[in-house]
């Protein structure tokens, strides 16, 4: 029983092994117009066959082309699509078979039409006025919906007439306007898919050209290289096109017509009479043409046609030149001779004839028709030259001349007295006028020159000049000579005498002016100069009874004044002067006694200035003058623009420097400059100057070539941006390296925090120490890294760090301004002054620079200054701020490596009715010292007082320089100065490293 029921589940099993099922994926599908598309149909069970049929029933045979069918593996197979059309659609069979077993699946296949465009030009061209169709052709299935739009809006046709949706979706435009261009949206939808698409179209608008003519009528001259340009403007929409006709023939570029790139302008070459008429300007676009015409007017300019040279002799009754001109308009015609013009209103005119005649009726001019005369009468030897005609009408002139030629005897022309002296060799000029060309003799006593015994003269001949050089010797070669001209038209003779030079006389000195250190001598030249020109004058002076002293001074015309420099003050002279010629010195005048002021302030420099070539730069020259017997210590300039009042801070430049350059001075703007000469008795008169500084420029130097440049506005505004980072990285420097600045304030006042590296114990010990005695002094404290090192004077070690700031003594209350010295191998020794932070109000700063520049004096020996020393208390001091005192700061100037002291600013004892306490970092306050190294520039450095070395405060005892050990140890240790406020001390952070 058991293996009977095995059996029958064994036989279902394999029943159900062999059944076969078809499943198609996808199970429907859609596709639109020209698109591709696979199904699979897969098979669960063995299947030998797996076939594709049609919507028409036919089996799809694997050859087709439209629709491919693949056998995959044993138990799938593909049907393929591609680019579908409407005949695909239907209903498609997947078959599979294995013997008398089948099964089959189907698929249904809709075939659909997208929105497709057609014809949707994206550009669309009509003419201004035109009904204008803009065409967007759609298909679809079902047909879509189209709707326009222009400027992203929907158009309403129903609010403007003139826009109208056809029924084959175009849109239409009735007199379409300029304003109606532009991007305009064709939008397609198909509901029944949701389906949408759209096309952008740009519609122009074109715009028939207008057309003006720069000159309705252009002048133009003929005959004479010239160009003429005729030029029309056109505008319209596209950019119209323009071209040139003449007689209806079209002008190109070529040897005779030129146009430019657009073809507004034509340029007409060497400009003829028969170019002369009417040119039609013609502008053509998309939309049209117009036209407009310009006229040439050709004038001929004047020309003379005829003019020739003559010729005549001296006395002759007269002489005719003719001139011939042509022209329109018509010219008139003129005569010119030298300077002189032969005209007198209307001369010429070609209807009437008009008559001028000089004064002296020698000269007479006519004109009539195309011709004009110039008669001269009873014909002088000055008559000869070039006489001018001129032909001129109103479009221009033309010139030509002509030689007229007069014959006639000689004329000798010259001085006839010469003066020499023996062995001075000299020439007697015999210049001839004469046509033609005349023979020139010498002769002597009625014998012809040279002779066999006169061997001290030669002759030298030149087309108009004869010279004769003698050489005297002797007295007898002074006299008289004769110089003889001969020509075809005749002869003349002229006597010439030669001279004996003599030395001149002594000019005549009329008043002396003393100074103190100069005197100015006025004169009167010498009655006689002796025949020769003065060449130089001496002048002789001295003390009473003792030698004489000279100088010459090289002579000029109108000279009647002479300096006297290098005499003492309050000192009797006596002065005389003398003449020198070629002949040699005359006597000497009259001595003359005068004496010298005594010493005095300077006379006023004399000034010069030149405008460099920035423009907003001068340079002030000076010219020393008297200097009052003493020696000019120094120059004080100063500068204004005129139309303010205030000065400028004063320049102090040494004696030794005769110029100063300003800098950086206002455009286009006159200044007024001042500069006094100081000595030890005072300052003298100001020397003025005024000047203008030029215009500003337009451009950058350098940018002139290309690019754009910065204007001035941009180069201030960087200016700024660079000044102001400076100043953060110099404030964030001071912060991290001395505790101090704007930044430290913010950290100590507001944020409660001690600066970096500040140690807590330091700040704990010395605000003990402050709390201590509260009515004491700033302690100074003076070390170095080398804590075993022992003080200068012998004391006990120098406090480091860790040292806590003890009571100071009494004798430290009353110093009010601290100078430690430190020596170095490099500059010796540096002062630097230590006083309590001052606010110093900032002036205007100015670029100077001096021909010279002279070191302080180096032998001051050294010398130890008060410690008790103090001034009165200032009326904005700021008794709760210790002193900051920075010494990393090598001097640069040479005269700064010398031992200099700045002068100490004195600090009162603090009051109880001060402001009370501030900040001891406020970045607005700066060491007094600082600012005195700044004005530095203003004069030389000898006249700031000098000290090697000044004594400084520890604790109430002095620390000593000891030069044999002192400079050793500057090398290689580094000195901090520390100051302890009177009270409310926050941190340690006001240190200031040196």
């Amino acid at each position: 029983m058991l293996q009977i029921r095995d059996l029958i589940w064994g036989l279902l099993s394999v029943a159900c092994a062999a059944a076969i099922q078809v499943q198609i994926t996808p199970t429907q599908g859609e596709i639109s117009v020209g698109e591709s598309k696979f199904f699979l149909c897969e098979v669960s069970g063995d299947a030998k066959d797996i076939d594709w049929f049609a919507p028409t029933g036919e089996k799809i045979l694997p050859n087709r082309q439209d629709i491919f069918v693949t056998r995959n593996d044993e138990s799938t197979s593909s049907l393929t699509i591609y680019h579908a059309n409407g005949d695909h659609a239907g209903i498609y069979k997947c078959v599979a078979k294995n013997g008398d077993k089948e099964a089959q699946a189907t698929v249904q296949v809709k075939v659909f039409q997208k929105i497709t465009f057609t014809n949707a030009p994206h550009l669309q061209e009509f003419n201004e006025g035109d009904d204008a169709d803009i065409v967007c052709d759609v298909e679809s299935s079902p047909p879509a919906t189209i709707i326009w739009k222009h400027k992203g809006s929907k158009i309403q046709v129903a609010k403007d007439v003139r826009f109208k949706n056809l029924d084959n979706g175009h849109l239409q435009i009735r007199s379409i306007k300029k304003t109606d261009e532009g991007a305009y949206t064709c939008e397609a939808r198909v509901m029944a898919r949701g389906e949408i698409d759209f096309r952008s179209i740009k519609v122009v608008v074109n715009v028939l050209p207008t057309i003006r003519a720069r000159q309705p009528e252009v002048n133009a001259t003929a005959d004479v290289g010239s160009s003429a340009l005729l030029a029309c403007d056109a505008d319209g929409f596209p950019e119209p096109t323009v071209t040139w006709t003449h007689n209806n023939i079209v002008l190109e570029t070529g040897d005779k017509y030129g146009l430019n790139e657009d073809g507004s302008e034509l340029v007409i070459k060497d400009v003829r009479k028969v170019d002369e008429g009417d040119y039609a300007c013609i502008a053509r676009n998309k939309a049209g043409e117009k036209a407009e015409e310009v006229s040439l007017n050709v004038f001929v300019q004047p020309k003379i046609t005829y003019l020739s040279n003559q010729s005549a002799s001296e006395y002759e009754e007269q002489v005719t030149l003719t001139c011939e001109a042509s022209g329109d308009p018509t010219p008139t015609i003129s005569w010119s001779f030298e300077n002189r013009v032969f005209t007198e209103g209307e001369q010429a005119s070609w209807t009437r004839p008009d008559t001028y005649e000089s004064i002296d009726r020698n000269i007479v001019v006519r004109s009539h028709a195309r011709v004009s005369s110039l008669t001269l009468k009873n014909v002088q030897f000055t008559y000869a030259g070039q006489y001018f005609c001129t032909a001129s009408n109103s479009i221009g002139q033309d010139n030509q001349y002509m030689n007229l030629e007069v014959r006639f005897a000689p004329k000798i022309l010259g001085p006839v007295t010469v003066y020499t002296w023996e062995g001075n060799p000299a020439n007697i000029s015999c210049e001839v006028e004469a046509h033609p060309r005349a023979s020139v003799v010498w002769f002597r006593d009625g014998n012809q020159l040279p002779t066999a015994n006169t061997s001290s003269l030669m002759i030298y001949n030149t087309p108009t000049i004869s010279y004769l050089e003698i050489n005297p010797d002797s007295q007898n070669d002074f006299g008289s000579y004769n110089c003889t001209a001969t020509n075809v038209m005749g002869t003349e003779s002229k006597e010439f005498i030669l001279i004996q030079a003599e030395v001149p006389s002594s000019p005549d000195i009329q008043q002396v002016d003393p100074l103190s250190s100069t005197a100015i001598v006025k004169f009167a030249e010498p009655e006689s100069i002796g025949g020769v020109p003065i060449i130089k004058y001496k002048v002789l002076w001295r003390l009473l009874g003792q030698a004489w002293n000279d100088k010459e001074y090289h002579a000029e015309e109108g000279m009647t004044k002479i300096t006297i420099v290098g005499l003492k003050p309050e000192t009797a002279y006596e002065v005389k002067m003398s003449a020198v010629n070629g002949k040699g010195e005359g006597e000497s005048s009259t001595a003359r006694t005068f004496k010298t002021e005594p010493v005095r302030e300077p006379s006023a420099p004399i000034l010069e200035f030149k405008v460099q070539n920035r423009g907003n730069s001068v340079k002030v020259n000076w010219i020393k003058q008297d200097d009052g017997g003493s020696p000019i210590k120094h120059y004080l300039v100063r500068y204004k623009a005129k139309h303010v009042s205030d000065w400028k801070p004063e320049i102090r430049i040494p004696h030794g420097s005769d110029y100063v350059m300003l800098n950086g001075l206002d455009w286009n703007t006159e200044y007024e400059v001042h500069v006094v000469a100081e000595n030890q008795q005072g300052k003298s008169e100001p020397g003025v100057v005024s000047v203008r500084t030029a215009s500003e420029p337009t451009t950058i130097p350098g940018t002139s070539d290309g690019g754009s440049g910065l204007g001035t506005g941009a180069i201030v505004g960087i200016l700024i941006v660079v000044f102001f980072l400076l100043l953060v990285g110099i404030d964030v420097t001071c912060y991290f390296l001395n505790k101090c600045g704007l930044l430290m304030c913010i950290a100590v006042n507001f944020c409660g925090k001690a600066g970096p590296g500040a140690k807590s114990k330091d700040m704990e010990e010395g605000k003990a120490a402050f709390t201590k005695d509260e009515s004491k002094e700033p302690i100074v404290e003076v070390r170095t890294e080398e804590e075993h090192t022992p003080n200068q004077g012998g004391g006990a070690t120098e406090p480091n760090e860790t040292t806590p700031l003890t009571e100071p003594e009494p004798a430290a209350a009353d110093t009010t301004s601290t100078v430690v010295n430190f020596p170095s191998t490099a500059t010796n020794s540096v002062a630097e002054s230590f006083s309590t932070a001052q606010s110093s109000p900032a002036s205007e700063s100015t670029s100077v620079t001096t021909s010279s520049t002279k070191a302080a004096p180096a032998g001051a020996s050294p010398q130890n200054s008060p410690v008790g020393q103090t001034n009165s208390l200032k009326a904005n001091a700021q008794p709760d701020i210790g002193p900051l005192v920075d010494l990393s700061e090598a001097p640069k100037d040479p005269s700064l490596s010398k031992p200099t002291l700045a002068a100490p600013e004195a600090v009162g004892p603090p009051s109880a009715n001060e402001d009370g306490p501030q900040s001891q970092c406020d970045p607005a306050k700066a060491p007094d010292s600082i600012h005195s190294k700044d004005l530095e520039v203003d004069g030389p450095t000898k006249d700031v007082p000098t000290e090697s070395a000044t004594p400084a405060q520890n604790d109430g005892k002095t620390v000593k320089d000891d030069k044999t050990k002192g400079e050793t140890e500057a090398k290689n240790a580094t000195t901090e100065v520390k100051t302890v406020p009177n009270e409310a001390p926050q941190s340690n952070g006001n240190e200031s490293k040196a």
